[in-house]
């Protein structure tokens, strides 16, 4: 007879414990702990990869003793998830996609499954029926462009994952699709479906039918109000990939970054665009960040930054004013606040401008968020016009890095951001003059103006 325990288990971190407490002791959140009942039951494989136990032993081997063949990547017909998956999807890995609810990812999944004409797709659905994914499916065919077909897309509106697993081994697909992960149940565990033990033993038995059939497996997975994946923080920890998919749900962006990859790079990105008949993928999203503008106007200019390998123009957003109200604001979307205050702190030292007694707003325009120290330079060309009211060239970027002292350090591929803003048709160009040790500008039709000192470069640009 089974032995039945009872525990209550964190639904943050998944920390678990005897008896209710009130305060998490792992991660500090309150009122996290939910009772589950977990069955003491002797374990047996779900799936055991065609006959073989799960529990054969293995002896210990030399490295080069281990067969080893290149795998290739599956073309996933997307531009812009082959580039944030790292050149495509790879064989037996297990990708983890989480967002907001409504922001896109059954979308994003059921287009990639319908554009795999060649391939066999499994899609598993807790979440819809087999007749809203049908018709979803074919208001997606409809849109122009769109390369798919539904004669190799199957749909299993399962829970379960005995019968899943049942399922994908006579099936045989070529990617498997989960759509969601909390909606599963393992019946190794007794706790309802989304807990935190049964989202930890779906993921876990997925990952092994993932390695040892060599099928790619993409979760779906919701987001808690603080904006992380929900479930425990071992779940990202135990996939390949995981996945961001952001955006304004109001809006018609979305962005697809990548958090954690094992496979390729962690920088990349990719643009996308909500229509009513799917997703859009954006080839050139500068176009998009860079707002479409009668007539120039103070505190805005723009920035060269790289998302992996992929330079981006984006557009600077300022507003400096008076302080009505004793200590002055400072408030920046999408640029980090500390970094702000120490442009802000040089820009008063280094170049003589009173902003202590200023509001000042900064916002990047696009939703973005931007980690890339090569903007330093825009936004502070961007603070100083919105400060002086007087408007900066729109056909002007920046790429530099600002230091304390005042002086524009170089940043990395400079080529590639000036390659890219002269292929949007900007005029000039301001870079560290250390940065163009060894280029040649001749083979640049945009004019490049170099400079060592911020306020040198603040002197020419407002002249």
């Amino acid at each position: 007879m089974a032995k039945t325990k009872t525990i209550y288990v964190c639904q943050n971190c998944g920390a678990s414990s005897p008896k209710w407490q009130g305060k998490c002791d792992s991660c500090g959140e309150w009122n996290s702990f939910v009772e589950e009942v977990i069955s003491k039951t002797t374990k047996t494989p779900v799936w055991n990869g065609e006959g073989e136990s799960t529990t054969k032993n293995h002896r210990p081997r030399l490295l080069h003793e281990i067969d080893y063949k290149k795998e290739s990547r599956i073309n996933a017909h997307d531009g812009e998830l082959n580039r944030v998956l790292g050149g495509g999807i790879m064989p037996g890995s297990l990708v983890l996609i989480g967002g907001e609810p409504g922001i896109g990812k059954s979308t994003l999944m059921l287009q990639i499954a319908l554009q795999l004409q060649q391939k066999k797709i499994l899609y598993i659905s807790g979440e819809e029926s087999d007749q809203q994914i049908k018709m979803r499916a074919e208001r997606m065919l409809t849109r122009p462009g769109m390369d798919g077909s539904t004669e190799n897309c199957y749909i299993l509106g399962e829970t379960a994952t005995a019968q899943i697993f049942k399922q994908a081994d006579h099936l045989k697909p070529d990617l498997l699709v989960v759509d969601s992960i909390q909606t599963l149940q393992s019946e190794y565990v007794e706790s309802a479906a989304g807990s935190v033990s049964q989202v930890r033993e779906c993921t876990a038995e997925l990952m092994k039918f993932a390695k040892k059939s060599n099928i790619p497996i993409f979760l779906i997975g919701h987001i808690n109000k603080e904006g992380s994946i929900a479930g425990p923080k071992v779940l990202e920890h135990m996939v390949d990939t995981v996945l961001q998919f952001e955006g304004d749900r109001h809006g018609a962006y979305r962005i697809l970054r990548t958090i954690k990859n094992r496979f390729g790079s962690t920088s990349e990105l990719g643009i996308y665009e909500m229509t009513d008949v799917g997703l859009r993928q954006v080839t050139n999203p500068s176009e998009i960040l860079i707002t479409q503008r009668e007539g120039e106007l103070s505190g805005i200019t723009v920035g060269a930054m790289l998302e992996g390998n992929r330079p981006l123009l984006i557009e600077i957003q300022s507003l400096v004013s008076t302080a009505t109200y004793g200590t002055p604001q400072r408030s920046s979307t999408g640029f980090d606040a500390k970094r702000l205050n120490m442009l802000l702190a040089v820009l008063e030292k280094r170049a003589g401008y009173r902003l202590g007694v200023q509001d000042v707003f900064l916002n990047i325009a696009g939703g973005l968020k931007v980690e890339d120290p090569a903007i330093d330079l825009a936004v502070c060309a961007a603070i100083v016009s919105s400060f002086l009211d007087i408007p900066v060239f729109s056909r002007t970027c920046f790429a530099a890095e600002v230091g304390l002292g005042g002086e524009i350090r170089t940043v990395n591929r400079i080529e590639s951001r000036i390659s890219e803003a002269e292929k949007l048709g900007f005029e000039e160009i301001y870079v560290s003059k250390f940065s163009l040790k060894g280029v040649d500008q001749k083979k640049f039709n945009i004019q490049i103006h170099a400079f060592s000192k911020l306020e040198d470069m603040i002197g020419k640009l407002m002249q």
